[in-house]
């Protein structure tokens, strides 16, 4: 809880003035995404995963990893309300939850949070296997729905490990089994690892070898099977603004788990300072859910030819529309 009370009773202004500015600061960049951020991210991850889903005959291989990276950030939109109107985002919360609502919006968040980083790694590898193998279709639609299925599952389940650590330690310690598993910081760690480590190294690795290919020019660059051009660019932006938004929260992750939080008398504007940081790094996280549905309707080519098409047969109900009577006609002569 973002509360200054303990300044008040010690009678220290300084560290009191910067708790309160620290606060204030949250406070504003919270209403702030509320007002601007989470509705945009909520209308464009919607639109994303409509206007694919209703054209899943075009989908391609990249569409199949955003389609899932926005399911993910719908979570993140569910979440993002309850969480920045809490007691630990602004000074003037308009709700307190109890520790088990607090512990599934963590692990919710914790869910989208692989979900989002584990689709941009293997839509990394996955491109490069299309690059380097385009006919095989081995990062097929079919093969990728399959996939984000495995994603969602191994998520869960990484998910429920850490929670284990989270649950012990908001129980009583009378509870023989998890009087020996009070350690949140074994629970970052596990997130700091799987949830950042392991992406981190895959697609540096992805990246390392695509590089290599794109080199090499040979007669199959110019395949008509093979991916859109600007794919690569929507990719490299991708990575790098989810990489660029998610850093900081597994910074202090990785911060928790080396030095823990700190606590003692003597620390306490080092312990307002990290928590400021921590809450303004999940802001970060949140700003995920809008950032890439909207780079990927500005920079994906065939999104609007999508959209407009799913806009026309609205627009023609259960009659159907002329031009596809007419590409019927012309099939047919």
């Amino acid at each position: 809880m973002w509360s200054c009370m303990v300044y008040n009773e010690t009678n220290d202004s300084v560290d009191l003035q910067l708790c309160q500015d620290f606060g204030l600061i949250l406070s504003i960049f919270s209403l702030v995404y509320l007002i601007v951020c989470f509705p945009l991210g909520l209308c464009y991850n919607a639109l994303l995963v409509v206007v694919n889903l209703s054209n899943k005959v075009t989908m391609t291989m990249p569409d199949v990893y955003f389609v899932n990276i926005a399911i993910a950030g719908l979570v993140l939109n569910l979440v993002a309300p309850v969480e920045l109107l809490g007691p630990s985002f602004t000074r003037w919360p308009m709700w307190e939850y109890n520790n088990e609502l607090y512990i599934t919006l963590l692990i919710l968040f914790n869910i989208s949070s692989l979900v989002i980083m584990y689709s941009t790694t293997l839509l990394s590898l996955d491109y490069y296997i299309e690059r380097a193998l385009p006919r095989t279709y081995m990062s097929s639609v079919y093969n990728t729905k399959h996939v984000c299925g495995f994603i969602w599952g191994g998520a869960i389940l990484t998910s429920f490990s850490s929670l284990l650590f989270y649950v012990c330690n908001h129980v009583s310690t009378k509870i023989i089994e998890c009087s020996k598993m009070q350690n949140k910081e074994a629970a970052d760690a596990i997130m700091m690892f799987i949830g950042y480590v392991v992406p981190a190294v895959a697609v540096l690795y992805a990246f390392v070898l695509i590089l290599r290919i794109r080199k090499e020019s040979t007669p199959l660059d110019q395949d008509s099977g093979r991916l859109d051009p600007s794919i690569h660019r929507l990719l490299l932006a991708s990575v790098c603004m989810q990489f660029l938004l998610w850093t900081p929260y597994y910074m202090t992750l990785l911060v928790h788990t080396v030095a823990g939080a700190p606590g003692s008398h003597s620390n306490r504007q080092h312990l307002t300072t990290y928590f400021f940081l921590r809450c303004l790094s999940e802001l970060l996280a949140f700003c995920s859910s809008f950032a890439i549905p909207i780079m990927y309707r500005q920079m994906n080519k065939n999104f609007s030819h999508k959209l407009q098409r799913l806009l026309k047969r609205l627009h023609c109900g259960d009659q159907p529309c002329p031009h596809e009577r007419s590409a019927v006609q012309q099939v047919v002569t």
